[in-house]
């Protein structure tokens, strides 16, 4: 089971941090993240054996973070994302890495999940900046279904540090009690996503609070 996490948001993100992770989701423009951020996380995979490097696009929404949906023709995303990625993967070259997962963030995460031509655009977009890549997301939807078309790996993804509903989506950050902040909370989430054998990633995001002593309890139960 891997570990992964969405990395290069904040520029107070501890290197103890990534490295727990396996695979980092490295934002790359679209909603964080900047040249600086993207070739020290690049530098830090370089260094080591694992984590290794992800993109993780979004809507281009700076000012909302990624986290709210925006009104954008399929095309025009395309575009975006393939910058995105683009821009990671020029700087990981220049490092010796290639980008090999794709993960896109935030509300685009939700909406490439349900309507097929936003899925459609992220993996065009994703496809022409990297080639070939991972993807990382929902267990189901349409992201997952534009993703196996093109015959790209799919890792089915869920999260430590949120809480879900019945039917399996993310309770909205905006409701009471939607973040797991215990880190013995957030690694028993996991040991359960791990025994549902419905997940092939489990996730912690480096903005949740406590998420470096989440993290480590994340680790610790998927390694135990």
């Amino acid at each position: 089971m891997l570990l992964n996490l969405d990395a290069g948001e904040d520029e107070r993100e501890p290197e103890e941090l990534w490295a727990l992770a396996d695979v980092l989701a490295v934002a790359c423009g679209g909603h964080a993240g900047d040249a600086a951020s993207m070739a020290k996380l690049a530098a830090f995979c370089a260094a080591r054996a694992r984590p290794k490097l992800g993109a993780h696009p979004s809507y281009p929404d700076r000012d909302g973070f990624g986290r709210r949906t925006i009104a954008i023709e399929p095309a025009a995303l395309a575009q975006s994302i393939e910058e995105q990625c683009r821009a990671l993967a020029e700087i990981a070259e220049e490092h010796g890495l290639v980008v090999g997962w794709v993960k896109p963030h935030g509300a685009l995460y939700h909406d490439a999940a349900r309507d097929p031509s936003l899925a459609g655009a992220v993996i065009d977009g994703a496809s022409r900046a990297l080639g070939t890549f991972v993807v990382i997301g929902p267990a189901a939807g349409a992201l997952h279904d534009a993703a196996t078309a093109r015959g790209l790996g799919y890792l089915r993804e869920g999260f430590a540090d949120r809480a879900t509903r019945p039917d399996g989506t993310l309770v909205p950050r905006s409701q009471p009690n939607a973040l797991i902040t215990d880190p013995a909370v957030a690694a028993a989430r996991a040991r359960e996503l791990v025994a549902s054998k419905s997940v092939d990633t489990i996730c912690v995001h480096a903005d949740t609070p406590d998420a470096l002593a989440i993290a480590h309890a994340v680790h610790d139960a998927l390694r135990s």
